[in-house]
């Protein structure tokens, strides 16, 4: 079924590559990641190639200092790249999807945030360490497999070249003092393991930070307040007690951090805000700043999927599209569609309007244990990639070595800043009212491949 499925893709994409590649030859994607020389290697075999691996600093809670990397990318990294940010941020958009799928069906009624394109690089980094057999499991998830691979072998990709690509999509986003995306890397291993030199530049090809350190296990609580203190310090107070119930055999803990800072005066005036009410269900209300504006904006009336779709640009490189369910329709029964096919019927049929848009200030933020997201879609998968069937013998020179806890932290915030000059807003025509004001689904995307940089929604914006 995951071949089928992955063939369904490959044609998805192949229909989906822009135009301007339409008289370039067709490169299965496969290749486009593929690691030099590939070919197929025996699982039998569980070693992928020849360890090599360095020691790692002990955690020294007066040390905040980032690690020291490479700035320089092997010209292998850089070829293809526009192919390749297309393609993968395909991939990373439909598992992303399936994710988030998976992760409302739990939260149904409270806030949620993911961000696809930085679950899809943990999971990359995890990759870099697993053995054939559990690389195998990862390429099959993320959709980086050839699709006719043998069952008694594995054709590899090169996980720096995924990496270095999802960083690239970001890179495309950041814009400076408008929006700003920061992605931050901490791992932690026990004392005594040496970290795989790969896996180590795999933190540094998808973060603007990184902090691998070594702590000792075998007072777990001192060494809890510890890693916790330091995250703390080094995330700006951003991450409070992330880790709990550490033991003595504990052999790694792992958290990625991805940030979205933006500008709503690029969509909204500060001086048009006033507190207005949000239904957060049929019996709660609360009563939140709403910010206002009228103007022209892309919007959809999907009544096929008993929705109003508004797409909002936050800057030349991100927009923001808001769904909100038809009165009486659950959030729930818009989550449980296909979001990229939507999107693809959406930026279709959306029609310029004039509207007088009101929109709750909100940030959001969320702390997804990756274990969970995955037994959250199935729980073969958490025990095949993260759990008591993963094999990660290319992480670290100790033998058996484990993942015992892997965090994603996801940030939305978006603040007032100052207002720059007036846009000039045409009036003639009268706006149709639409009032953001109650439980919707919202999607940050980057404007030149499409990616979706976070998936969320808002029960209440009060909280």
């Amino acid at each position: 079924m995951q071949k089928l499925q992955f063939h369904l893709l490959v044609t998805l994409l192949c229909c989906c590559l822009p135009g301007s590649q339409a008289n370039r030859v067709y490169v299965h994607p496969f290749y486009l990641f593929a690691a030099e020389n590939v070919s197929c290697e025996p699982l039998q075999n569980p070693v992928v190639k020849p360890l090599e691996t360095i020691p790692v600093a002990s955690l020294n809670i007066e040390v905040l200092t980032p690690d020291n990397r490479d700035l320089s990318k092997p010209e292998a990294q850089r070829q293809n790249i526009t192919e390749r940010k297309n393609v993968l941020a395909k991939f990373s958009n439909i598992l992303g999807e399936r994710i988030y799928q998976a992760l409302g069906r739990k939260h149904n009624s409270t806030n949620t945030l993911l961000s696809p394109i930085s679950t899809f690089g943990s999971l990359v980094n995890f990759y870099l360490g697993a053995s054939k057999k559990t690389a195998k499991s990862f390429q099959e998830l993320l959709g980086l497999s050839r699709g006719t691979d043998r069952e008694d072998c594995v054709y590899l990709v090169d996980g720096h070249k995924v990496l270095s690509t999802l960083q690239a999509i970001n890179s495309m986003v950041d814009n400076g003092p408008e929006e700003k995306i920061t992605t931050q890397v901490w791992a932690f291993a026990r004392k005594d393991a040496h970290l795989s030199r790969d896996f180590i530049q795999g933190t540094q090809d998808f973060s603007d930070m990184s902090f691998i350190r070594g702590v000792d296990f075998s007072m777990p609580h001192e060494a809890e307040a510890l890693v916790n203190s330091f995250v703390d310090k080094t995330s700006d107070g951003k991450m409070k007690n992330v880790f709990n119930n550490l033991n003595p055999s504990s052999n790694f803990l792992f958290i990625s951090s991805f940030s979205f800072k933006g500008n709503w005066t690029m969509a909204f005036r500060p001086e048009k805000t006033s507190l207005q009410e949000f239904h957060v269900d049929e019996s709660t209300t609360v009563m939140t700043p709403m910010m206002t504006r009228t103007g022209h904006f892309d919007y959809l009336n999907d009544k096929a999927n008993k929705c109003t779709v508004v797409k909002v640009s936050l800057s030349k490189q991100s927009y923001i599209v808001l769904v909100l369910p038809h009165e009486g329709v659950s959030l729930s029964d818009i989550e449980s569609k296909r979001f990229t096919k939507l999107m693809d019927t959406w930026h279709l049929n959306f029609q310029e309007g004039l509207l007088e848009l009101s929109l709750p200030k909100f940030s959001v933020s969320s702390v997804n244990n990756l274990a969970d997201l995955l037994t959250n879609m199935s729980p073969v998968l958490e025990t095949d990639l993260l759990g008591s069937q993963a094999e990660f013998i290319q992480l670290s020179n100790i033998k058996p070595f484990t993942i015992d806890k892997a965090f994603n932290t996801v940030q939305f915030e978006m603040s007032d800043g100052e207002a720059g000059p007036q846009d000039k807003e045409q009036e003639a025509g009268i706006p149709l009212k639409l009032s953001i004001n109650r439980p919707f689904f919202f999607s940050v995307i980057g404007e030149h491949y499409d990616s979706f940089l976070l998936m969320g929604k808002v029960t209440n914006p009060t909280v």
